[in-house]
């Protein structure tokens, strides 16, 4: 799967690039006997539904020059915003996100709990500092990263 990925990354960068855009996340994954690539692309102030369209018609045209193909098997191609939640996976990611609110949840329970959401006042290489709230209290929780299974935007209600 790694290969798959590693090659639509080659070459759905440079198209990124050109248009300015950022590669959120890229996934090949079988869900219900098919095959689904996902490519998840953004940019500041977000991406429309065209440019999804035009990133999905170049890579699919390099994709069906290459020979030998890099994707034996029949697939679905699907290029799209990684939404209002995305996941932040990359240190990119996690910078971008100084100051939204997110949700963490954690390989171990602190303080009988494994999930957390506040904004995201302050990231180091090895920690992180939410804002949290308790009812009309607010206060900042460090994190220890490696102690993070998953993160990802979160929307506060």
């Amino acid at each position: 799967m790694s290969t798959v990925v590693d090659t639509v990354k080659t070459l759905v960068d440079p198209i990124l690039e050109a248009n300015h855009f950022e590669l959120s996340d890229i996934e090949f994954v079988k869900e219900g006997g098919s095959w689904y690539l996902r490519v998840y692309i953004d940019k500041p102030g977000g991406i429309t539904l065209n440019e999804c369209v035009a990133v999905s018609e170049s890579l699919s045209e390099q994709l069906d020059a290459m020979d030998p193909d890099p994707i034996p098997q029949a697939y679905f191609l699907e290029v799209s915003s990684p939404g209002a939640e995305r996941p932040l996976k990359s240190e990119q990611d996690f910078e971008n996100a100084i100051g939204e609110y997110i949700h963490i949840s954690l390989f171990q329970k602190l303080e009988g709990k494994k999930v957390f959401e506040g904004t995201l006042k302050a990231l180091t290489a090895t920690e992180l500092t939410l804002t949290l709230k308790d009812k009309a209290r607010r206060f900042d929780q460090v994190f220890d990263r490696a102690s993070i299974a998953n993160a990802r935007l979160a929307i506060e209600f």
